[in-house]
């Protein structure tokens, strides 16, 4: 069940307080790093409670929820897929989406590309890397990035604003915060050889959750994907 906007805005200044800790002690700008309020299975009115506390964007999983919960809400945010996308589905998330985080292999590449071609816009994504190995998470390997990225900035309609990943969960929040850690470290690494081997500057790395954020910031996140934390606990998806 949404909380009520007063519960939210205590609930965002406490994340956001979250944040400027862990930069304070990564020696970083907290205006370096945005907090997107994931609002998947909320209702279309969380949209409205983070326009309204003026953040910039909103961050959905599937696709047809996001489509019908967008034509509810006249909210002045930005919409960000940040769940994993079928190439079926490309076409939709061209037209509704202002991002897409989630696009981890070529052939999605090239069916976001022809999409946006048909729209007549240039659609800024993320390039999803599983930098934690884990097989429960999509995502591209490591070792394809290089060859990803390439086939990324050779679309002419698509934007490669940086990289995204989701660390994997432990056997107990220690082993949790571990892999966490190395998970965020090695994207970070990744990005920075990426982006000195031209073509992009890959500016954005969504890394970091509600668990984890302290982790991502001290690795370099400029962007923390919070839901809970911020509406509370999630209604049954649809």
């Amino acid at each position: 069940m949404l909380v009520a906007y007063e519960e939210f805005v205590r609930r965002a200044d406490a994340v956001r307080a979250r944040i400027a800790t862990a930069c304070a002690a990564a020696g970083r700008d907290p205006r370096e790093v945005e907090l997107l309020a994931v609002t998947k299975t909320h209702p279309a009115a969380a949209a409205g409670y983070a326009a309204r506390y003026g953040l910039r964007a909103v961050g959905e999983n599937r696709v047809q929820e996001a489509v019908e919960k967008r034509a509810r809400t006249t909210a002045a945010v930005a919409w960000e897929l940040i769940g994993h996308l079928q190439s079926n589905k490309a076409r939709i998330a061209a037209r509704h989406f202002d991002r897409v985080q989630s696009v981890d292999g070529e052939k999605l590449l090239d069916h976001l590309d022809r999409a946006a071609a048909e729209l007549g816009r240039t659609l800024p994504v993320l390039l999803q890397i599983n930098a934690g190995h884990d097989p429960a998470k999509f995502g591209a390997d490591l070792s394809d990035a290089p060859r990803l990225l390439d086939a990324a900035l050779a679309k002419k309609n698509l934007r490669v604003d940086g990289l995204m990943t989701i660390a994997p969960l432990g056997a107990t929040p220690a082993a949790t915060a571990a892999h966490a850690t190395r998970t965020f470290v090695r994207l970070r690494a990744l990005r920075d050889e990426l982006a000195l081997r031209g073509g992009a500057p890959l500016r954005e790395l969504s890394m970091g959750m509600t668990g984890d954020l302290e982790v991502a910031v001290a690795a370099g996140s400029t962007l923390v994907r919070v839901g809970t934390a911020l509406f509370g606990t999630r209604d049954t998806p649809p």
